[in-house]
């Protein structure tokens, strides 16, 4: 298993209601491992298994529920 994470800053990211939705969307794809969100500087981390989803199709996945990604920060975790 190859284990990464990415982080996201939105610009729109609606309160507690909104980071609850993003979760549960994000912890649908394939291969995420968890996702933490601070609703309150509107980041998002999600830890994956890179042979299961990509940092692209997370990213799309957050463009999919309408919100707008002002920084992004990737790092891949050797083990």
């Amino acid at each position: 298993m190859a284990k990464a994470s990415i982080y996201f800053d939105l610009e729109n990211l609606n309160g507690k209601r909104g980071a609850a939705k993003v979760k549960r969307q994000l912890d649908t794809l394939p291969g995420v491992i968890s996702v933490s969100i601070n609703d309150d500087h509107k980041r998002v981390a999600v830890d994956f298994d890179t042979t299961g989803v990509n940092q692209s199709q997370i990213r799309n996945q957050l463009d999919d529920l309408g919100l707008t990604i002002c920084g992004e920060h990737f790092e891949e975790h050797t083990m």
